[in-house]
């Protein structure tokens, strides 16, 4: 069958292909080189957070670069509390399992950002927010997507630890009371970028095969 004629706006077959591939290619990274990272190439990730979608046009994502010894240290004790305590709420049978599991970067990614969502921002005047107000962290899970692609392109691998107290993190922080953490990223060059996600090569979970998809 003959493809059909390009809708106006739809972009090239070939960059919809690489879309596809960068997707694709797109794995949660948590074993870094520990050589710096480029500047500029970090500067065009965190530009994509602008051209995010958000409710209400509210822009609500609020980004702190972790980057001094003692509040990397707060961040890594964090974890690995919340490691140990998560290590032993598992099953006979899953713990050896988890206890394998590599499930933070954090001693070795030279960039680390934790993203907040600002609750309380008058921007946007609520419109959206105000009958689903979980909307604007939805918003910078969007954003935060979309930076993750971005690294992606620019040979950067990013890697998401939710195993953390996220009050506990704002604190020692310092953020704002309306903050709420949202993602702690660790971003840097990989050691590899696999094709499966290491969670399921090491056996923990199974990719759907297809999208289920009801009718109503």
């Amino acid at each position: 069958m003959q493809p059909g004629p390009e809708r106006p706006g739809a972009f090239a077959p070939e960059f919809r292909a690489e879309l596809a591939r960068l997707m694709d290619r797109r794995r949660d990274v948590r074993r870094f080189l520990t050589e710096p990272v480029d500047e500029a190439a970090l500067t065009r990730c965190l530009d994509s957070f602008l051209t995010a979608p958000s409710v209400g046009l509210s822009e609500p994502w609020r980004v702190i670069r972790v980057e001094s010894p003692e509040a990397r240290a707060a961040a890594l004790a964090n974890f690995e509390e919340a490691n140990a305590a998560a290590l032993a709420d598992q099953s006979r049978g899953r713990a050896t399992l988890y206890a394998r599991l590599k499930l933070s970067g954090m001693r070795d990614a030279p960039v680390q950002l934790a993203v907040f969502c600002d609750e309380t921002t008058p921007k946007g005047h609520g419109l959206g927010a105000a009958t689903m107000p979980e909307m604007r962290r939805y918003s910078v899970v969007a954003a935060i997507t979309q930076f993750w692609l971005t690294a992606r392109a620019e040979g950067l691998g990013t890697g998401w630890v939710s195993i953390l107290d996220p009050d506990r993190l704002a604190r020692d922080l310092g953020v704002p009371p309306g903050w709420t953490l949202v993602g702690y990223l660790c971003v840097g060059y990989a050691q590899t970028l696999d094709r499966a996600p290491e969670l399921e090569t090491e056996g923990w979970e199974v990719r759907r095969g297809h999208l289920p998809v009801e009718a109503r």
